[in-house]
């Protein structure tokens, strides 16, 4: 979904090469030069509630090198202690401060787009409450008791047409409409389900207004990362398994972009992608390879 947040970019082309077939020995230079390194979760480091092979490893190779890493997440129905709790049974064990999710970065983000003790009207669950609520000066409100200056919509499992209506007119009177993502569908053990993107169509149509989205595949959510692990973009790699979020949300930030191929993107997809990766990889370890040996 376009985005006012969205910065004019090149045209997507897909190079005239595969990366898989043909890899760019200059990107693995920059690979091995990297400072920091941002993750995607579902598919690069677990699939499920299974670990997937040479996770930590390769988090381990990171930190006794002082390379910082960031794990960042579509997700806004989760805090950061849920990942820490979720990583851990699967013997994942990340500090807090590793942890993006799209809550806090739309809270960064709207740090400074809002003034202190601004109303928000929130479409979204209690996670994305307590990310915007706790230690900040903000205030939860209805439209009606005062005019919001911003409307965030994240999940929200339990969304109504009154709520969408309250929305609706907030944006409407001049409220910020800001979405955490935009992902359409979510896949379940009972196969997709409607994803906050969904929630988010609707208040754009009936607003006619379209949202800052700070989710993937926007940039927002891995400026933010890039800015917490304190490095230029230059110096950082974005690792997903996605074509159309990870690797186009990359690409628009500036990073070094890695597919690995343990979730949801496919080789065969590869060379019809809008935006190719700069270097592919079947897994970690062999990721993990591609770091530590020369040659």
């Amino acid at each position: 979904m376009p985005s006012e947040s969205q910065i004019e970019t090149e045209e997507l082309r897909p190079l005239p090469f595969d990366p898989t077939e043909f890899p760019d020995e200059n990107a693995r230079v920059r690979l091995r030069a990297a400072k920091a390194f941002v993750f995607d979760m579902d598919g690069v480091l677990y699939r499920g509630n299974q670990v997937l092979p040479g996770v930590i490893d390769i988090l381990n190779a990171l930190t006794i090198r002082g390379h910082n890493f960031m794990l960042a997440t579509n997700n806004s129905s989760a805090t950061q202690a849920d990942y820490v709790a979720k990583l851990a049974k699967m013997g994942i064990d990340v500090p807090a401060e590793a942890i993006l999710t799209s809550s806090m970065a739309t809270r960064d983000f709207l740090t400074t787009e809002l003034p202190k003790n601004a109303g928000i009207y929130i479409v979204g669950s209690q996670a994305l409450r307590d990310e915007l609520f706790t230690d900040t000066d903000w205030e939860p409100v209805q439209f009606g008791e005062r005019t919001p200056d911003a409307v965030v919509v994240g999940l929200d499992t339990s969304f109504t047409y009154e709520k969408l209506r309250l929305a609706t007119a907030a944006i409407r009177s001049g409220a910020k409409f800001v979405a955490t993502n935009a992902d359409a569908t979510l896949p379940t053990e009972e196969g997709l389900v409607p994803g906050c993107g969904s929630i988010v169509a609707a208040v754009a149509a009936a607003s006619g207004q379209m949202p800052v989205v700070i989710g993937k595949p926007e940039p927002l959510l891995i400026q933010k990362a890039v800015e917490h692990l304190g490095v230029d973009k230059s110096e950082a790699v974005m690792i997903g398994d996605r074509l159309d979020t990870d690797i186009i949300a990359g690409h628009r930030a500036g990073l070094l972009t890695v597919l690995v191929l343990t979730g949801v993107s496919t080789r065969a997809e590869i060379p019809s992608s809008p935006i190719l990766p700069d270097l592919v990889f079947n897994d970690l370890p062999s990721l993990l390879d591609s770091l530590v040996v020369e040659n």
